[in-house]
């Protein structure tokens, strides 16, 4: 198929000059009068004056939700409209592309550190990915690169610094014993404390924690319920350090604290008791299914989302992350496997079919939704247009809830992808982009490497 054409011209209509002549009369008039002169506004679609072009982009199969229509959309001022403007200063012929929003990946921890510029974003951006959301970083780090990202060009990132758990609980752990021999430089293992992870014990423990978390803002709160339903049972015990989380009656606390500074809170589960308890303490989002890892000691009733919780979670608006991925990834042994991609699919189709807003995230460091999307894929239980909406409609928006973003309509950020052929009979298109829109302007990419190419 061939590429996309993108031809530019500049095209000066008789309606520009009319209006200009007629605005210069105006003012010589109103000048002779006497009146108080206003400077007049630069015309929105003026070549000049406008940073943006304003595109017709023509020949584009749009995906509405269902389907894909053939339409004419215009970008001005980087927002898509279907009015045809006065002014138009190029066309972008898209040669029958088929145009989807741009994808998310709403739960990764790869975009921290100033290395992650020249490898992990290109990658992001590569692969479709415009909007990201990191789960857990490190303040230091992060604010060491925010500069550079959120902007038109670029991968536009959400931060949580740190998560608030309990002492001894996940993932302190984690950062002492491996991720600090990584990109990280080597730092004495309790660096990350007050940096990657703040431990709460107690509500005076919260207060003396709140103003460190919030010392470089994030821009929404991490909290860590990991089996909370044996909480008296893990706290004390040097036999689940790393595999515990935080009291759940304290999770309320954080929430309250949180919503009062407009800030949203999302939080890692590990069982059916840990959704329930973060729904029921207001939480926004949840960052896991249950049961990514179900050990054969727990009946599987423990990883499966009761109906009323999912309800629950639908009326109150949480989103949820799918990340089905993480258990490929860890589980060597076939009948474990199984067991546990069953209540995947158990407990997606039910959080689908109550209408519970799902969002892709891998939750890989290696990896982005690229990998998570396939992984869906496998396991069957969306069809190929349910699992496109999810990753290109739901998770952009489950990232910036207050953007106008995972919609090809009216007064949306004209920010699209070109595919070489329908995702919708072909789900391998989704990889096939022939063209990177943002914010009302082309990307351009430098080349990848071949080995930092994702597969689906």
């Amino acid at each position: 198929m061939s590429t996309t054409k993108v031809r530019r011209r500049l095209i000066r209509r008789s309606v520009a000059s009319i209006f200009s002549t007629v605005a210069g009369a105006l003012l010589f008039f109103l000048a002779l009068v006497g009146a108080p002169v206003q400077p007049a506004p630069a015309h929105p679609n003026h070549p000049i004056t406008n940073e943006l072009p304003t595109y017709e982009i023509r020949n584009g199969r749009w995906f509405d939700g269902k389907s894909f229509q053939a339409r004419t959309f215009y970008s001005i001022e980087g927002r898509l409209t279907l009015k045809k403007p006065p002014l138009i200063n190029e066309i972008l012929d898209l040669d029958g592309g088929f145009v989807v929003p741009p994808f998310g990946e709403a739960h990764n921890h790869n975009v921290v550190h100033p290395s992650h510029l020249t490898t992990t974003v290109p990658r992001y951006l590569s692969d479709g990915i415009f909007y990201v959301k990191i789960m857990n970083g490190v303040r230091d780090f992060t604010d060491q690169i925010r500069n550079q990202l959120n902007t038109p060009t670029g991968l536009d990132v959400v931060f949580a610094h740190g998560g608030f758990t309990a002492s001894g609980g996940h993932p302190i752990k984690l950062y002492e014993e491996h991720l600090r021999q990584g990109p990280y430089g080597r730092v004495d293992k309790f660096w990350f404390n007050d940096r990657a992870y703040y431990i709460v014990d107690r509500e005076a423990d919260l207060e003396q924690k709140w103003p460190l978390a919030r010392t470089s803002p994030p821009d929404f709160i991490k909290t860590f319920l990991y089996y909370s339903e044996e909480f008296e049972k893990r706290r004390d015990d040097p036999a689940y350090i790393g595999r515990k989380g935080l009291d759940p009656r304290l999770l309320p606390r954080i929430v309250e604290r949180a919503h009062r500074e407009h800030l949203r809170v999302a939080t890692h589960v590990e069982t059916s008791a840990d959704f329930h308890n973060a729904l029921v303490a207001g939480v926004d989002e949840i960052a896991h299914l249950p049961g990514y890892s179900i050990p054969i000691a727990y009946p599987i009733s423990a990883f499966q989302i009761p109906v009323e919780d999912a309800r629950l979670a639908a009326q109150r608006g949480v989103d949820v992350v799918t990340t089905t991925m993480l258990a490929s990834e860890k589980i060597k042994d076939p009948a474990q496997l199984k067991r546990v991609q069953e209540n995947q699919i158990r407990n997606l189709r039910l959080l689908y079919d109550n209408g519970v807003l799902l969002a892709l995230g891998s939750d890989t460091f290696e990896d982005t939704s690229v990998a998570e999307a396939g992984h869906l894929r496998r396991l069957g239980v969306f069809d190929n247009r349910t699992l496109l909406r999810l990753w290109c409609e739901n998770t952009p928006r489950s990232i910036f809830p207050g953007r106008k973003i995972g919609l090809l309509a009216e007064g949306y950020e004209s920010s699209f992808l070109v595919l070489e052929g329908d995702p919708i009979q072909n789900f391998d298109n989704t990889s096939r982009i022939r063209m990177r829109f943002k914010q009302g302007r082309p990307l351009q990419l430098a080349p990848q490497p071949k080995e930092a190419k994702n597969s689906r």
